[in-house]
């Protein structure tokens, strides 16, 4: 990727930023990491209280990038078959076809997943893994640049069903959105119509463009002292007193996909060591298994990360 294209690729992803933004009053950073994690090919975990505009965010990401939209609202009594689809038999035709379910877009929200049982979650995050789902024997593929994000609220936990580290996993990244300023807030309240807002948002990128910037995350250089210094991150987790299981190799591939994916986001062919500091809670936070003491501690985690980072050297790259 040449410096021209960098420069283009930039202004492109600035575009779209600028369009959610219209919407998304104040929250560039979220919406970058998003956008990072669509051209990594993961998929994000929201964990925020109602209210703050996850929905809106997804759906106006959706109008952004041209991708269809798909939204489940995940309930106790949630089947398999109500995210997947399901065979019916045909009368007329006298044999069985497949109606698709809503997991059949290329954006999805997946709201409270955390609301159903543990076999529908299952369901939706084996989509997630394989981007492909088996009904009677029959692989249907998903979209090709399908894309979850996930929200659960982290305060309330009467009648939830926890997704267990394994299914954590399974996403790239878990964000916050977080309350606006008062100025955001302001700005928000002088809108006429906020239901409107989403109508004057303009496509930016297209399926097209949307893969071309997935295969050069393929193509970022990663200096080896990056991954030295992403190593030693890892480690550190693996022996750090409050946590009981650390990082995996699966995370670690992870937080390598996610900042090569964040260069571009960036404008950049290249990863620097900031990139892994603004990222690395994003990977990993969900990841870690701490100690009971601290298991319920909900800012425990990113503290963890935050003090690993400041005891660790920053590389400095050669030029």
């Amino acid at each position: 990727m040449n410096n021209q294209q960098s420069i283009e690729n930039k202004q492109l992803i600035s575009q779209v930023i600028q369009e959610i933004g219209k919407v998304i009053i104040g929250k560039d950073e979220v919406i970058e990491l998003a956008l990072t994690a669509m051209i990594a090919n993961g998929h994000v975990l929201f964990e925020d209280i109602p209210g703050v505009g996850k929905t809106t965010l997804v759906k106006t990401l959706a109008k952004a990038t041209q991708c269809s939209f798909g939204r489940i609202q995940f309930t106790p009594d949630l089947l398999p078959s109500d995210i997947i689809g399901v065979s019916l038999f045909d009368l007329k035709q006298n044999m069985f076809t497949f109606r698709n379910g809503p997991i059949f877009h290329d954006i999805l929200l997946a709201d409270e997943i955390n609301r159903t049982t543990p076999k529908t979650q299952s369901a939706l995050l084996e989509a997630m893994n394989e981007k492909q789902v088996t009904i009677d024997n029959t692989t249907y593929p998903l979209n090709e640049h399908f894309f979850v994000l996930a929200t659960q609220n982290p305060i309330d936990y009467e009648g939830t069903y926890p997704l267990i580290e394994a299914q954590l996993d399974r996403f790239l990244l878990k964000l916050t959105i977080g309350y606006p300023s008062s100025e955001e807030e302001t700005t928000l309240l002088l809108k006429e119509n906020l239901n409107d807002a989403i109508h004057d948002v303009n496509p930016v990128l297209d399926a097209e463009q949307i893969r071309q910037l997935k295969q050069l995350v393929i193509s970022v250089h990663v200096d080896p002292m990056i991954v030295e210094y992403v190593l030693k991150i890892v480690q550190a987790t693996r022996n750090h007193p409050k946590i009981k299981l650390g990082i995996s190799p699966r995370g670690s591939i992870a937080l390598i996909q996610a900042i090569k994916a964040y260069a571009i986001i960036k404008g950049r062919d290249y990863c620097i060591p900031d990139d892994v500091k603004k990222l690395v809670a994003a990977v990993f936070s969900h990841r870690l298994i701490l100690h009971a003491r601290y298991k319920m501690q909900i800012e425990a985690a990113n503290e963890i990360l935050q003090e690993i980072v400041e005891n660790i050297e920053v590389p400095v790259l050669k030029k």
